[in-house]
């Protein structure tokens, strides 16, 4: 899966203003970033530079066991993380769900979209606007009133910018898992990859789709659909051009 990045910074509130102290968000842009056999972002990325990732990413493209070891590490961070994330009571009123965004850390923000995504509907977004327009139009306005006027708007801004991020990386999985079969079930792989590139369907997305099915393979003690997904990955980088 891909990930959403929203940067945070931390503010420190008077207590006494009634209003906790938290992570604030910034302006930052949503964006998704497919990352090779770590399709979740879940662990760190190699220290040292682009150069010292680009090694990272061969040796474990050739190094088979170092590669059922790093998947390994991420099935169990996954699932780790996982546990973590579900075991946070889940709002049930869109005031609740305003609170429940607020205190969600940056790195879960994907996650807890696309878990709530059913109720970032217009109803939730009318209460946010709702005590938008209570402080906006407040006689006399607290500093506090201020932190939570800027919380607010930078948290509709970032919710409504990941919830398109996350409709359209749903989309794009859609039609990914839709050529994925087309090429595992083509008589014909090296045509059927041409093909798709002139339609301009090979993309990252199918890549990172290839490779949690040679994950999942591993995990099954599928050696021989493992072995043949891998085959076809590497002829499917060769295309990537996104």
């Amino acid at each position: 899966m891909a990930a959403l990045n929203f940067g945070i910074a931390t503010t420190n509130v008077n207590s006494a203003s009634g209003f906790r102290s938290r992570p604030k968000f910034n302006q930052r842009k949503s964006t998704i970033v497919c990352i090779g056999w770590d399709p979740e972002g879940i662990l760190a990325p190699p220290s040292g530079g682009h150069i010292a990732r680009q090694r990272f990413r061969k040796s474990i493209e050739k190094d088979s066991d170092a590669r059922e070891a790093f998947e390994r590490q991420v099935r169990e961070e996954k699932e780790r993380l996982q546990a973590l994330r579900e075991s946070r009571e889940v709002p049930d009123t869109p005031k609740k769900l305003i609170e429940y965004f607020l205190d969600t850390e940056t790195q879960n923000f994907e996650f807890e979209i696309a878990r709530m995504r059913p109720r970032l509907n217009e109803e939730f977004f009318s209460e946010i606007k709702s005590e938008l327009g209570e402080i906006r139009f407040a006689v006399n306005k607290t500093p506090a009133m201020e932190d939570r006027l800027v919380e607010l708007e930078t948290l509709e801004k970032a919710i409504r910018e990941g919830k398109e991020a996350y409709d359209k990386m749903q989309d794009d999985l859609t039609k990914a898992k839709e050529n994925l079969t087309k090429i595992l079930t083509s008589k014909d792989v090296k045509a059927t990859l041409l093909d798709m590139v002139e339609r301009n369907e090979i993309n990252r997305t199918l890549l990172t789709l290839l490779d949690e099915n040679i994950s999942s393979a591993h995990g099954a003690n599928q050696t021989q659909a493992a072995q043949f997904m891998e085959k076809l990955r590497g002829a499917v980088l060769k295309y990537i051009t996104v």
